[in-house]
């Protein structure tokens, strides 16, 4: 069997849609040595991480705290809680993601109701207000951005709709939180979730989930034990509260991470991290559209953590992804769902979101799209790049 050293793994630039590159930082804090899970040293570094959680979330819930599971962990576990068998749940679908959502929901034994958009539409408002005057509904569930088409949800007038019929509001922010305006309270955001690998820049294997009053009493008033006891957050917030009440081992060195990753965050600042990823996610557009390549989502809506472009006819998609991997060490996503092999996804977060790595990944893609035939403009590309960062 091969030794670590011996595997040789390559450096790869990750400009897919997830996990993005992880942060020097955060990656030399994963070798400090493991501590057990009530050292009160271990305990002080579980403190200062809500602390940051909430900042990244813009939340004051106490309710505030990450979770031993990837993000679609933190789905299951947003779902699972809010919802028991027969409660009636309406969810936003116009992406692979929210499509995911709907499949829990039913082994949850909830009532569904879909509210569908085209993927790489928004969701309209007005057809979420249908869905809401059919019935009592006790959640309102939406993907912030979708990660499987690059849309970037409006939130404000859903949120306001939920609340007027009486219901939660659940948010998956896993490719928004730290990259985009998120905001939980201001929003008026129920139940958020988010994931450690995109642009919070740590590494896969940990969500962050957050919880307003409205939604502590909902998972306080519940007729049913939670399906999962691992997935229980009345359990697993004991543990991370003052009562410190045993739930599961916890995963130190990820928790590690997790600090880290948001200490990087706080110390750029919300405002100036959200102002980086929109300048590189501009500059990114400009210079694949001059390259005559066509961008998927709608107009307006689009994520500037995640662009998404129409695959060219005649380009295979799965051999460009593989040249652009083998040649120039770089990573982008093909489509999922019904758009695989039709799009490409690009991801910039967190510690990707960088002008090198627009460059880069421009002069790789004119230089594979040329060896695949296609003439794509010499340094068309580049040069409108580079002109989007001069303003």
């Amino acid at each position: 069997m091969k030794t670590y050293a011996d595997l040789k793994l390559p450096v790869r630039t990750l400009l897919g849609a997830g996990p993005s590159d992880v942060d020097p930082r955060v990656l030399r804090v994963m070798a400090t040595p493991v501590i057990g899970f009530f050292d009160p040293e271990f305990l002080a570094i579980m403190d200062e991480t809500m602390e940051l959680t909430r900042f990244v979330f813009q939340t004051e819930n106490e309710f505030t705290f990450t979770l031993p599971a990837t993000g679609t962990g933190g789905m299951e576990t947003a779902l699972a809680n809010m919802i028991e068998p027969g409660d009636r749940m309406v969810v936003c679908v116009n992406g692979f993601f929210g499509a995911r959502m709907t499949e829990m929901v039913k082994r949850l034994k909830g009532e569904l109701v879909t509210v569908e958009a085209p993927w790489g539409q928004v969701v309209d408002p007005a057809d979420v207000e249908r869905a809401l005057k059919g019935g009592k509904t006790r959640v309102v569930a939406i993907v912030h951005a979708e990660t499987s088409t690059g849309i970037l949800q409006p939130l404000e007038e859903i949120a306001r709709l939920a609340k007027e019929h009486g219901a939660l509001l659940l948010v998956d922010a896993v490719t928004s939180l730290g990259g985009v305006e998120v905001n939980v309270d201001k929003r008026g955001i129920d139940i958020c979730y988010s994931g450690s690998q995109k642009c919070l820049g740590a590494p896969p294997g940990m969500s962050l989930i957050t919880l307003n009053s409205r939604a502590q009493k909902a998972l306080a008033s519940r007729k049913t034990e939670v399906h999962s006891w691992y997935l229980d957050l009345g359990l697993i917030q004991r543990y991370w509260a003052k009562e410190r009440f045993y739930h599961h081992t916890a995963p130190a060195s990820l928790i590690y991470a997790m600090r880290e990753s948001l200490r990087l965050v706080y110390e750029e600042g919300l405002e100036a991290r959200f102002a980086r990823h929109e300048l590189n996610s501009t500059a990114l557009k400009a210079g694949l559209e001059a390259m005559g390549l066509k961008l998927f989502a709608e107009a307006g809506h689009r994520n500037p953590t995640l662009t998404t472009i129409a695959v060219p006819d005649g380009v295979n998609d799965a051999n460009m992804r593989g040249k652009l991997l083998k040649e120039y060490n770089i990573e982008i996503s093909g489509g999922l769902g019904q758009l695989k092999g039709k799009i490409w996804r690009i991801g910039l977060m967190g510690n990707s979101s960088k002008k090198r790595n627009v460059i880069d990944v421009l002069a790789a893609l004119e230089g594979a799209l040329r060896s695949e035939g296609l003439k794509a403009p010499s340094g068309a590309g580049i040069a409108a790049a580079e002109q989007a960062y001069k303003g």
